[in-house]
């Protein structure tokens, strides 16, 4: 059987050279695989007795190994055992360098994902956000592989200056054609980072009001108070001024009000006070000072302010609501009534009016009941007057 083997020649190299690297391929992939299995199973022992979290997710990557690249890694190991021309010698290594740069891009792909799921669903040490994970992952994955390639064109020789010069050149010409996509992108971005809201947060801005639903790389969707929803570009959006009511923490409201000015001295002093009970028998709010304010054109004016230390807007109506019935009851206790506006209306008669009217009635006589002055009985028929 060796003398066969030594014999017998396929592709200028013996067979039992071929037979050696057969075998040598089949050991080196069970022990490759063995090896992995117990990397991970001593990785996973030590992730259960430790609190960081980084030795799982080594085990995880590892175990995201690709059998294919470690098939042809063995099958690499395997050549060694061929007499193989030199000018072979140089294009194995070129090889090994692809397996190993292609398996290491595998790894620190997967990391991305891994990195990309614990910031989206709250699980890792840092808070979320959509924009900024949902950008960085794609702008790292694109840089990974990018460099992947560029490495190894230039382990073959590849002048790659002239590529990448190119490359940016070409850049240029895609980025002012897309200018207004990426003045969106950058903008999510700008979001993203500076996080003025998120997801649920209810934003005010211009003429718009809702609820945000997603913030995409280009556009950001709102629900509105009254069901539809509102799409609007990332770069108009950062051009306005943006209220968040979601991020407020309290309410300061200010109201006034106003009662006539028939009210007794004695009685506006007391209605400060009854403001403040108001405010406090309501719950849930700070009272801060109620005053009168002010003379107006036609009642006095009051002016209170309180905060209400919940910002749901529901409560703070129903506490608005109990203040004024509250006031409204005590008032009517006091006989005190609210001030409307009134305007009265002073008809005047100047002197030389009334003179130069009863001059009138003096040269005119006595009249009748009808206007006409007495002694008048109208044109009389057959009469004539010359």
């Amino acid at each position: 059987m060796k003398e066969w083997l030594d014999l017998n020649v396929f592709l200028g190299i013996p067979a039992l050279n071929w037979l050696h690297a057969g075998v040598a391929a089949v050991v080196s992939y069970l022990v490759l695989v063995t090896l992995l299995r117990f990397t991970c199973a001593r990785l996973d022992r030590l992730a259960a007795r430790t609190r960081p979290v980084i030795i799982d997710r080594m085990a995880d990557m590892l175990r995201h190994t690709s059998r294919v690249v470690l098939l042809l890694a063995a099958l690499l190991i395997a050549v060694d055992f061929l007499d193989l021309p030199p000018k072979w010698a140089g294009r194995i290594g070129h090889l090994w360098f692809l397996l190993i740069g292609l398996q290491i891009a595998i790894w620190i792909n997967h990391a991305v994902t891994l990195w990309t799921y614990d910031r989206l669903t709250g699980t890792g040490p840092t808070a979320h956000n959509p924009v900024f994970t949902t950008v960085m992952a794609w702008s790292m994955r694109v840089m990974l592989w990018s460099v992947l390639l560029l490495a190894v064109l230039a382990n073959m020789g590849v002048n790659i200056t002239a590529f990448v010069a190119s490359l940016g050149v070409g850049g240029v010409a895609v980025a002012l054609a897309v200018q207004n996509i990426l003045s969106d992108l950058f903008a999510s971005l700008a979001i993203g980072l500076d996080k003025p809201f998120e997801n649920g947060d209810f934003i005010v801005f211009g003429d718009i009001a809702g609820s945000v639903e997603r913030i995409g790389l280009k556009t950001t969707r709102l629900r509105a108070l009254s069901g539809e929803q509102i799409v609007c570009s990332n770069t108009e959006l950062l051009k306005t001024t943006i209220h968040n009511y979601k991020r407020m923490a309290e309410r300061r409201i200010q109201f006034n009000f106003r009662v006539t000015y028939q009210t007794p001295p004695q009685t506006l002093r007391r209605i400060p006070e009854i403001v403040k009970s108001a405010v406090v028998a309501a719950g849930r709010t700070r009272f801060d000072r109620a005053h009168f304010k002010g003379f107006g054109e036609s009642a006095l004016e009051f002016e209170a302010v309180y905060f209400v230390t919940d910002p749901d807007y529901n409560l703070y109506m129903d506490i608005q609501q109990a203040i004024n019935l509250a006031m409204v009851t005590e008032l009517e206790k006091l006989g005190v009534e609210f001030g409307v506006p009134v305007r009265k209306v002073q008809l005047v008669e100047t002197q030389g009016e009334a003179k130069e009217e009863a001059e009138a009635d003096a040269r005119s006589g006595p009249r009748d009941a009808g206007g006409r002055p007495r002694g008048w009985a109208g044109p009389q028929l057959g009469q004539r007057h010359a």
